[in-house]
C-alpha cells in the first residue's frame, strides 16, 4: 500500500500521530479524487483538517463528483470544520457537478449553524443546482423551518418570493417553495412563506400549490390554503383545477375528504370586508372587521337573486 493510501487510511482512523507523520513524507495530492481533505472534512476531524491544511491541502480539491471538502463538511453539519475550510479560502459558491453548492447541503440537512455561517461568507441562496432547486426550495421541500426562516431574511431571497400570478404564463418555474412545501405536508412553512409575502396563487405547469396538496392527500394542507384565500378554480397548462386532479387521479381515503372540501371551495364566492359592521343588538349577526375574507355559498336561489344579493352586500363587501 502507497504512502498516500496509508495517509487516507490514517485520516478515516482519526489517527493524528500516524497521519502528521506520514505527511512529511506524502505531498498531498492536487488530483480529483477523494482525498484526505475530503475525509476530514467528512467526519469533521478539525484537528486533522488544520494538519491537512497546513501541509498545504488544496483546499478546493474536487472529487469524482466535483464535490469539495466544504461541501462534505456542510452537508454533515459540521460548523467548525466548515468554518476551517472558509478561512482556507474554500469558496461558498463553487458548484458541484449536479450544482450543488456548500448552502444546498447544509439547508436541504436542516444544519442552521452552518447555512449561517455560508450566508455570512456572502454564500449566494438563489443559485438553483442542475434539478432548477435553490437552498429555499430545498429548506421547504423537507421542512427544515428554522433554515427557510434564515434563509427568508436574506434580502437576495425575496426576488424568490415575487413572480406573476397567472397561470398561463410560457416561463412557468418548474416548482417554488410553496409547491414544495405543500407537495410534502409542511405547513408551518407555507404559514411562513405567506407571512413573507409569497403569492399563494403562484403557477407552474402543475398548477398551484393546492394542485400539488390535492394530488399528493394532504388534507390539512389543502384546508389550509383554503382558508388563506387561494383560487380554487385556476386551472393548469392541461386545463385541470385541484378538483380535476384528485377526480381523476386519487382514491385514497384523505381524497375523499379533500374532494369534499374542494367541491364547497367551488361553489362559493370569496368576498373582502371594505369596512367594518356589527350589530350588538343581534347575538346572531354577522360581525366584520375591514379586510376579513368571506365566504360565501352560492346556491340557486343566490343565482337567481344575485343582482339584489350585490346590492345589499355592497357596501360591506367587494367581490
Amino acid at each position: 500500500m502507497g504512502k498516500e493510501q496509508d495517509l487516507l487510511v490514517a485520516v478515516k482512523s482519526g489517527d493524528l500521530l500516524l497521519a502528521h507523520k506520514l505527511l512529511s513524507k506524502v505531498k498531498c495530492s492536487k488530483t480529483s479524487n477523494f482525498s484526505a481533505l475530503h475525509h476530514a472534512a467528512l467526519t469533521g476531524t478539525t484537528e486533522l483538517l488544520s494538519l491537512l491544511l497546513e501541509a498545504q491541502a488544496t483546499v478546493d480539491i474536487k472529487d469524482i463528483n466535483g464535490m469539495r471538502p466544504v461541501h462534505y463538511a456542510a452537508w454533515q453539519g459540521k460548523a467548525d470544520s466548515v468554518l476551517l475550510l472558509l478561512r482556507a479560502g474554500a469558496s461558498v459558491n463553487s458548484p458541484s457537478h449536479d450544482g450543488q453548492i456548500p448552502l444546498h447541503l447544509s439547508a436541504q440537512y436542516g444544519h442552521y449553524d452552518v447555512s449561517e455561517m455560508l450566508l455570512q461568507h456572502q454564500s449566494n441562496p438563489c443559485l438553483m443546482n442542475k434539478a432548477k432547486k435553490t437552498p429555499l426550495d430545498l429548506a421547504c421541500e423537507f421542512g427544515r423551518l428554522k433554515v427557510a426562516q434564515l434563509l427568508l431574511s436574506s434580502n437576495m431571497v425575496a426576488a424568490l418570493l415575487e413572480g406573476e400570478g397567472g397561470h398561463d404564463g410560457l416561463d412557468s418555474p418548474t416548482t417554488t417553495p410553496l409547491h414544495l412545501a405543500a407537495r410534502n405536508g409542511h405547513k408551518d412553512i407555507i404559514k411562513l412563506l405567506l407571512k413573507a409575502g409569497i403569492d399563494i396563487n403562484r403557477t407552474t405547469k402543475a398548477g398551484t400549490s393546492l394542485h400539488e396538496a390535492a394530488l399528493y392527500g394532504k388534507t390539512e394542507v389543502v384546508r389550509l390554503l383554503l382558508d388563506a384565500g387561494i383560487n380554487v378554480n385556476i386551472r393548469n397548462t392541461y386545463n385541470q383545477t385541484a378538483l380535476d386532479i384528485v377526480n381523476q387521479f386519487t382514491t385514497s381515503t384523505a381524497s375523499r375528504e379533500i374532494k369534499q372540501l374542494l367541491r364547497e371551495a367551488s361553489s362559493s364566492l370569496q368576498v373582502r370586508a371594505v369596512k367594518d359592521y356589527w350589530n350588538l343588538h343581534d347575538p346572531t349577526a354577522l360581525n366584520l372587521r375591514a379586510g376579513d375574507l368571506i365566504m360565501v355559498l352560492v346556491s340557486v336561489y343566490y343565482l337567481s337573486t344575485a343582482i339584489s344579493c350585490r346590492f345589499t352586500l355592497f357596501l360591506l363587501v367587494e367581490f
